[in-house]
């Protein structure tokens, strides 16, 4: 399995992406960074950079959700680096209400950030990996997206089910060629966007979160449910169990 040297992680400005890209660092790896926060981005661009003087730490200002941005940002990284080995599409919100409660403001911008702003992240990273004929796409996905949600969740879990199924897609196209594609799916990890939700079962710290994140991406799976305990388990139940159950589980 290569080395995937030049790594770029979007949504790395806080959370989950801030979380891989410091571990990312300390593995000696190059790190292409984006976020809406540029501050942040700079912050941590320069601890790193400190920590680990040997790595190179690129940093550009995107909204997913302006796609050309999304596309000029992929191929300046691309450019700057000489190549990208694995791209993290990482970026999203957990912005969804009930459906019929009166805020599909919310769950229309939950779903075009995390399924169409993630659509144009894809398409821009495959075409980096097409002319490379190389690179490993790895698309956070939830364990959510096992099955459909009630309540806050039913929004989010479709975009996340809709993502898995695009990695999946390229899966079936690609499983003969050298580029690689994972679907990660994570289970209740501390981040900005849950961080305001109480009574998470099973709920690990961000630091625990992001190294089970990263060993599973190093394994290049097409799917991991992360940490392996207790979402391995747990996601087959959710995918098999009748859905009263599932309702309980959730």
């Amino acid at each position: 399995m290569p080395t995937r040297k030049n790594i770029l992680i979007t949504g790395a400005s806080s959370g989950l992406g801030e979380g891989m890209a410091r571990l990312f660092a300390a593995m000696g790896r190059n790190l292409a960074l984006c976020a809406r926060r540029m501050d942040r981005l700079e912050t941590l661009k320069a601890e790193l950079e400190e920590k680990h003087p040997g790595i190179k730490v690129l940093i550009k200002p995107l909204d997913v959700n302006d796609y050309d941005q999304v596309f000029a940002v992929f191929d300046a990284f691309r450019t700057e680096l000489a190549g990208i080995d694995r791209i993290i599409i990482n970026a999203g919100m957990g912005k969804g209400q009930p459906l019929g409660t009166g805020y599909f403001y919310a769950n229309r911008q939950t779903a075009e950030t995390n399924f169409v702003a993630a659509l144009a992240q894809t398409e821009a990273a495959m075409e980096i990996f097409r002319a490379q004929n190389s690179g490993h796409l790895v698309m956070i996905s939830s364990i959510s997206a096992m099955r459909g949600m009630k309540k806050n969740l039913t929004t989010y879990a479709a975009t996340k089910a809709g993502v898995a199924m695009l990695a999946e897609g390229l899966q079936v196209e690609l499983q003969d060629s050298p580029i690689k594609v994972s679907t990660i799916f994570p289970g209740f990890i501390r981040s900005e966007i849950n961080e305001k939700v109480k009574n998470t079962p099973f709920l690990v710290d961000t630091e625990t979160g992001c190294k089970a994140l990263v060993k599973a991406i190093e394994k290049e799976p097409k799917n991991a449910s992360v940490p392996g305990w207790p979402w391995g388990p747990l996601g087959f139940a959710m995918r098999n169990f009748p859905l009263k159950m599932v309702g309980k589980m959730m």
